[in-house]
């Protein structure tokens, strides 16, 4: 009879209790280790058996600091292999962790203003938000190029259609957001949403369109999120220099803040359901017009629900709920997916 000490699902022992006293002493044995007590029955601690049994220990030192310093050894206070260009390359972990965690730091000591202070911030943003998003939703389909070409051409298409083309200004139900309510929802649904939407979208149809093998809906839906933050990048840096500039400080500061995190955040949303449906659009081309349709209007008609009441009263009471909405929708899209493709297959 003794007892047992469980530590990683292994068990050890039998130890009297002049052995466990010298095992704990000797820094074999940890006071936080498990331990089963074959006369009790009972699974305790190491330290909560020493304390019923009046056993006091003391665990040993391993000389002065300096002989401690000495036995760890210097290779592994500076690991010389860890400082080799191949191994940091290599090192995916390190990689993610010094681009989240330094980015800021070198922006600042870089001789930049302006425009491109907000662009590049609004940049980070973005890449925090694609790890995220690629930890989460990326398939084997999925790669990296595709997502920096996504990224980058979305933010061509907005600068083309709006800043080259003038798309807003060619929409005329733009002019009906500065109306009362319901015109407002008007110009914001057709006007706001249907364009920016719209464009949103086109990334993924040529992904599609130049897919050499048929894309899984989380493929599309991935890609959806890319081309949603990018366009969040674009719009919120026009919002942090015009909108927002104007506000009072500690107004400005929030905005900013839902410029780079939230509202670039639900805009992916918004895109990437719309990239569900275009992708059932290309693997059941029969129902291709109705999916589609479908894949303009929800992402459509949630963002400018959105637009119409986030900036009023009823904001937290209307537009926070259908952010919510948005997000559930999504993921009960991807939840049954199977049962989509099961019904367009007949």
């Amino acid at each position: 009879m003794g007892v047992y000490i469980i530590r990683n699902n292994q068990q050890f022992g039998p130890y009297d209790d002049s052995s466990l006293v010298t095992y704990v002493s000797s820094g074999h044995l940890l006071l936080c280790d498990s331990l089963y007590d074959d006369n009790s029955g009972k699974t305790i601690t190491v330290r909560q058996y020493l304390k019923s049994r009046n056993l006091k220990v003391k665990v040993q030192n391993g000389g002065s600091i300096f002989s401690q310093l000495k036995n760890i050894g210097t290779e592994l206070l500076i690991p010389k292999n860890a400082f080799k260009s191949s191994n940091i390359i290599s090192d995916k972990r390190l990689l993610i962790l010094s681009l989240v965690g330094l980015i800021p730091s070198i922006l600042m000591f870089l001789p930049i203003n302006g425009f491109l202070v907000f662009y590049l911030v609004s940049l980070y943003f973005a890449i925090i938000w694609g790890l995220f998003f690629y930890y989460f939703f990326k398939t084997s389909q999925v790669d990296i190029e595709t997502t920096i070409i996504t990224f980058f051409a979305t933010q061509i298409c907005v600068f083309l259609f709006w800043d080259v083309l003038g798309l807003p200004n060619l929409n005329p139900f733009y002019l009906f957001t500065d109306m009362a309510f319901p015109f407002s929802a008007i110009g914001y649904i057709l006007g706001v949403g249907l364009t920016e939407e719209f464009v949103k979208l086109i990334p993924l149809l040529i992904i599609c369109f130049r897919a050499k093998s048929p894309q899984i809906p989380q493929t599309i839906v991935y890609y959806g999120f890319i081309s949603g933050i990018a366009f969040g990048v674009f719009e919120g840096v026009q919002y942090q220099m015009t909108i927002n500039a104007e506000q009072e400080y500690d107004v400005a500061y929030f905005l900013n803040i839902l410029r780079l995190t939230s509202l670039p955040f639900i805009h992916a949303v918004w895109c990437s359901i719309a990239g569900y449906f275009i992708s059932f659009a290309f693997l059941y081309p029969k129902y291709r017009i109705a999916l589609y349709f479908l894949a303009l209007v929800i992402p459509t008609l949630l963002h400018g629900l959105y637009d119409t009441f986030c900036g009023t009263l009823l904001g937290s009471v209307i537009a926070l709920p259908i952010m919510f909405v948005t997000v559930i929708l999504l993921n009960a899209y991807l939840k049954q997916g199977v049962n989509y493709q099961s019904k367009l297959c007949n």
